[in-house]
């Protein structure tokens, strides 16, 4: 039996290694951290339980299409809700968009805000329906190592519809006028890296997922989904060590020799990198067997990083949805200031997310769990006097946006930056969300799968193909095992 080490335990990590163990190989898991899971950790104080990372549970398609090519569904794992409302925009004390689970609700909001809308609406959704399907189906599914990956017949038709060199921004201001309508189509854009007139028009298959397909939660917290992954990998007969950092691979006749974990050796017939590929590549492998350079890595164009709070507050709120979002400032100055010009914002929109309100279990009776994010430019310094800057302003807006005054009422308070994301998963720049989605950095134009100098060592996750976010990612751990799988076979 052929052993196979995979660097991280994140969706990527962990997908690839379910797919290797099924096809009979030996797999071990390497987490440099306490517990599984990569950013999708969770954190616990007091009777509190905090999503770490992701909490948006979007294309439930691609994890029953992951389950189920292992004979199980995620309900044998973990237990869906689908949230209704599915979430809420703030733009002011009395300006409030509540998104319904239904999309006829939702029709029939737009045509309330903008008359002519909704009909526009189920337009726009019919034609993200077909990007969604041809982008989820033709494209995302390739190990993206040529161009001729993609030309076939199905694909090149469906190039037509997917209107790859057209803006987002001008695409959705052609069906919508009204501000608040626009900006609830261009917020799903704000986390892949880019702002809306620097992101392809593609990318409204966001919208069908969000709006059309819903929102939903896995009852008690994110980490279920993780926890479910887990218990399908062990009984696969996959290994997971935590508290392993990698820190070298040996290289020896274009092959990876050997991995050193915790000052101890281990030899494998093929290594699957999972953690970030800056790092990878820059630390832990010799520079002659490097796929980029530094100069490649410094002008990669990054996804947001994220200034986060976790609180547990002794009290009950009004007002706020499990997930919110608080447009009340200029989104297009807090875009500029992630992308163009990177700085500390001066007035960031933010997004908050209370499960509690959902999910008892994840907070003491009569009491509520928040999570707030901002989104930030990679590569910040940050310092505590920053954070605290930071989490005083949003306290205040919050309580003029919502009446909620908690001031008084936090009893768990954690925060985490750009230099957490660094320490906790060597993330380039502190990135939270992986490589940006523009034009220039999409399918063959990502950094590659595969090492083009050592034979047996394969990359996946948020860095390489096919992108960021907790649905592209698993798809890349089943590319990726499928790619080491073709290699293995054709070197017996």
């Amino acid at each position: 039996m052929k052993k196979i080490a995979v660097i991280g335990s994140g969706f990527a990590g962990l997908t690839s290694a379910i797919e290797l163990a099924s096809l009979g190989y030996e797999v071990t898991i390497y987490e440099k951290n306490n517990q599984a899971g990569g950013r999708a950790r969770k954190l616990e104080i007091d009777g509190f339980t905090f999503d770490m990372g992701p909490s948006w549970y979007w294309m439930p398609d691609v994890f029953e299409k992951f389950f189920a090519r292992h004979g199980k569904n995620p309900e044998d794992y973990y237990q869906l809700k689908k949230l209704d409302p599915g979430f809420s925009i703030v733009f002011d004390k009395k300006d409030n968009l509540v998104v319904p689970a239904s999309f006829n609700e939702l029709v029939k909001k737009f045509e309330s805000i903008e008359s002519g809308s909704g009909n526009k609406l189920e337009k726009f959704m019919s034609k993200a329906a077909i990007k969604y399907k041809i982008g989820m189906t033709d494209l995302v599914y390739k190990p993206s190592h040529s161009i001729f990956e993609f030309i076939n017949f199905q694909v090149l038709k469906g190039l037509f519809h997917l209107n790859i060199f057209t803006n987002f921004r001008k695409y959705v201001r052609k069906y919508f006028k009204d501000k608040r309508l626009v900006q609830l189509m261009e917020f799903p854009v704000l986390f892949l890296g880019a702002t809306p007139k620097n992101t392809p028009a593609l990318y409204s298959l966001m919208n069908y997922t969000g709006l059309y397909q819903g929102t939903y939660y896995p009852i008690g917290g994110f980490n279920e989904v993780i926890q479910g992954l887990v218990s399908l990998a062990l009984e696969k007969g996959v290994k997971i060590e935590t508290n392993s950092e990698v820190q070298h691979i040996s290289v020896k006749n274009a092959i990876v020799s050997g991995l050193k974990v915790n000052n101890t050796i281990h030899l494998f017939d093929g290594v699957i990198a999972g953690a970030d590929y800056h790092h990878v590549e820059q630390s832990l492998l010799p520079e002659g067997f490097r796929n980029y350079t530094k100069k490649y890595w410094n002008k990669r164009e990054m996804a947001p990083s994220s200034l986060l709070f976790y609180l547990g507050v002794n009290k009950k709120l009004d007002n706020i949805n499990h997930h919110t979002l608080f447009f009340d400032e200029d989104f297009d100055e807090h875009a500029k200031e992630i992308y163009e010009n990177p700085s500390w914002p001066k007035s960031p929109l933010f997004y908050m997310s209370c499960s509690s309100l959902t999910d008892p279990s994840v907070a003491p009776k009569g009491m509520e769990n928040i999570v707030i994010l901002i989104p930030l430019a990679p590569g910040l310094e940050d310092s505590d006097e920053m954070r605290e800057h930071y989490f005083k302003m949003i306290l205040k807006r919050f309580k003029n946006l919502t009446g909620n005054d908690i001031a008084d009422n936090i009893i768990v308070k954690k925060s985490y930056c750009v230099s957490d994301f660094v320490k906790d998963y060597n993330a380039y720049k502190g990135n939270a969300y992986g490589l940006a989605n523009t034009l220039r950095q999409t399918a063959i134009l990502k950094p590659r799968m595969r090492n083009k100098k050592i034979n047996n060592l394969y990359y996946t996750g948020q860095l390489t193909v096919p992108g960021p976010g907790v649905p592209p990612s698993i798809i890349s751990g089943q590319i990726v095992a499928m790619e080491m799988d073709k290699f293995l076979k054709n070197a017996s």
